[in-house]
């Protein structure tokens, strides 16, 4: 391993990753999300398989992410549940395996980034805005450069026909329409 390796840059004055394609490391990465239930609360719930690409251009806005999540791969800590979001009423995981995303945009919005894409789930395609925050940057043990970032956002779960829900007899329903997206996400890619 080198002695002195350059993980990161400074464009204008933020700090970034340096230019590669880093895959993202579903052993280090938490895709989640919270939805209102019953009008009082949230529930939250993860995907535990997927994957993705993250470019990171000289130029920060040509930079891009593509992402394919296994809807199968749903955890929200209640096999009832779960199966119940993989059947026809949400997911229809018979017919739809994945929920997939690609930018189409990237903009500095002050030490963050938004970063526009395309969300493709049950047949739909509808365009999200995702907040991102740079973590930092490090070379690991085995001279692998890993970057980490956060982001967030949130989703219309019925413009992708994920539409079931219920009335409730005091107003409000069961089921929130928007979701709201955490991800904590570490990508890699070799260092040359």
């Amino acid at each position: 391993m080198t002695d002195t390796v350059t993980t990161t840059r400074t464009v204008g004055s933020t700090e970034l990753p340096k230019p590669g394609t880093y895959a993202i490391d579903a052993s280090h990465t938490h895709v989640g999300f919270t939805v209102r239930h019953l009008m009082v609360s949230k529930v939250r719930g993860q995907f535990e398989k997927f994957e993705g690409t993250v470019v990171i251009a000289e130029d920060p806005a040509d930079s891009s992410v593509t992402a394919t999540i296994d809807l199968d791969s749903i955890n929200t800590n209640d096999e009832g549940r779960d199966g119940h979001l993989r059947s026809g009423d949400f997911f229809n995981t018979d017919a739809n395996k994945h929920l997939s995303f690609a930018s189409t945009a990237v903009r500095s919005n002050g030490s963050k980034w938004d970063v526009d894409g395309d969300v493709s789930l049950n047949g739909v395609t509808s365009p999200v805005t995702l907040t991102v925050e740079f973590e930092g940057a490090t070379v690991d043990p085995w001279n692998n450069l890993r970057i980490g970032f956060s982001a967030s956002g949130g989703l219309n779960r019925e413009e992708f026909g994920v539409s079931w829900n219920q009335a409730l007899e005091t107003g409000g329903v069961v089921v929130g329409k928007v979701v709201k997206l955490e991800i904590d996400a570490e990508a890699v890619t070799p260092l040359t």
